[in-house]
């Protein structure tokens, strides 16, 4: 009986129409994915082609056409940073399906008391990322395209030597455009893996996010993180020791940051709840500031998905200030000052130009807290409304969503630049400590680690209206609906 009841569920979903089969796009979450997705792609493909309009321009040039070092130089930079936003994306998408799956948790269960299997269930979910992902890279090609030709139009009237010919259709646009679509995907089967843990008798009940104790259960995933940060400090350590030696030292130190960043993600949920508790006695021993800090440590998972994009976007912009400044300290360090005002203004253009690269990234973070948190204030309403039956005002409740959403802004902004201050040293150090300095012309050694204030002020700033901005679509949910109906909804 359950295989017919089953069969029946399936050819009815096929017989349905192709705008009923498609109408999953209009779930919260989905759209937001979308544009993460297409920011990431539409990245990527202005950063092919503004590599490849500066090795043409350099190929112009009578003095340096023939040495194609720096076009080198600027088209490994432009693959390395073509890789962190498709990173960030795939993070962001990962915890947004996760999100999602939770609060689809009834509905999954319902499916599997059917006679649906947990394996067809995650491969629905996997589609419908896929899906996301052609749409997100389908839009960032042409948004990326219509960018690249207008900053053409605008190179060509700006800047001297030009090159003649130049066409947008270039085959590295392709790398970026699959590359999201693919990342999309993975991040998709990643975050829906928990379908797989779904039992049908979770079908009496709603939303569902694993507790402290549930997520630190998880053995085999802590000990695989464990083992990225280890394996990552030691490829940090080596890459600032090889660093004496040759600048080739930051390669070993990028790929020691990948794995031990990759392991605090993986960890997340038992790394971030620390400095949870440590932000959360800031806010007072207020009965709503007290419900903000037990919501965010209530459920980990749910708080270190929303954190860990903005210590991300924190830490990438603050790694990029700080070596760049280290640089410069080094350099006037070594010359005591002598250098003339304008010296530093061809550096400090390429800084800010390299910032406004990178905070392409934080945006991809940003537009992930403000979706999850959304998510999370929709999936909470029986919760919200239990608060508002028991006495909560709108008000309390609002500003209950608001200290919540700072919790954890500030805990990830706190985390992001710790980590952002050390992983710049580093790069600063693996790449310049053999670099030979004046007046010797011995090897740098050590170089002092510079924090450049004003960057780190801007950053603070940002994040303080990030914080503001993601609060508030979330606490007009949180009280748009009636004590009761919240408490009857599913």
């Amino acid at each position: 009986m359950t295989a017919v009841t089953a069969g029946a569920v399936a050819g009815a979903s096929l017989d349905r129409p192709r705008a009923a089969r498609f109408a999953w796009l209009r779930e919260r979450g989905m759209g937001a994915s979308i544009l993460v997705a297409a920011l990431a792609a539409a990245f990527g493909v202005i950063l092919v082609e503004v590599t490849v309009y500066i090795g043409a321009m350099l190929q112009s040039d009578p003095f340096i056409g023939d040495s194609e070092t720096l076009a080198i130089v600027v088209a490994i930079l432009s693959v390395l940073l073509t890789a962190v936003a498709m990173y960030v994306a795939a993070i962001v998408t990962a915890n947004t399906f996760s999100t999602i799956v939770a609060g689809r948790t009834r509905r999954i269960a319902l499916m599997r008391l059917i006679g649906a299997s947990a394996r067809a269930q995650r491969a629905e979910v996997t589609g419908q990322g896929f899906v996301v992902g052609l749409i997100g890279a389908a839009a960032g090609l042409v948004v990326g395209l219509a960018a690249s030709g207008a900053g053409m139009l605008i190179g060509d009237r700006l800047l001297a030597r030009t090159p003649e010919t130049f066409s947008l259709v270039q085959p590295g646009i392709a790398l970026p455009v699959i590359g999201v679509a693919l990342t999309t995907w993975l991040a998709a089967r990643i975050g829906s893996r928990r379908v797989l843990t779904v039992t049908p008798l979770q079908a009496l009940g709603g939303s569902v996010e694993r507790t402290h104790g549930e997520v630190a259960g998880h053995r085999g995933r802590h000990v695989a993180a464990l083992t990225l940060i280890v394996v990552g400090i030691a490829l940090l350590a080596a890459g600032v020791v090889v660093g004496l030696i040759t600048p080739l030292g930051v390669v070993i130190a990028f790929f020691g940051g990948l794995f031990s960043f990759t392991g605090l993600v993986t960890a997340a949920a038992l790394v971030m709840p620390p400095v949870l508790r440590l932000v959360g006695r800031m806010f007072g021993s207020g009965a709503t500031a007290r419900l903000a800090a037990e919501n965010a440590l209530r459920h980990p998972e749910r708080s270190s998905r929303m954190a860990i994009g903005v210590v991300m976007g924190v830490a990438l912009v603050t790694m990029f200030a700080v070596a760049l400044e280290s640089a410069k300290t080094l350099m006037m360090r070594q010359s005591e000052g002598e250098f003339a005002e304008d010296f530093f203004a061809p550096m400090d253009a390429f800084a800010g130009i390299m910032m406004v690269l990178v905070a392409v990234s934080a945006v991809i973070a940003a537009v992930g807290l403000v979706n999850l948190l959304t998510i999370g204030v929709v999936q909470r309403r029986r919760e919200l409304g239990l608060l508002r039956s028991i006495g909560l005002t709108g008000s309390q409740v609002r500003r209950m969503v608001l200290l919540e959403a700072v919790h954890i802004v500030v805990a990830a902004t706190l985390t992001g630049l710790v980590l952002g201050i050390v992983y710049g040293w580093i790069a600063a150090q693996s790449l310049l400590g053999s670099v030979p300095v004046l007046p010797d012309y011995e090897p740098a050694g050590l170089v002092y680690p510079a924090v450049p204030w004003a960057p780190v002020v801007i950053i603070v700033a940002a994040t303080a209206l990030l914080t503001v901005i993601a609060a508030v679509a979330p606490t007009r949910l949180a009280t748009r609906v009636a004590p009761v109906e919240a408490l009857a909804a599913d």
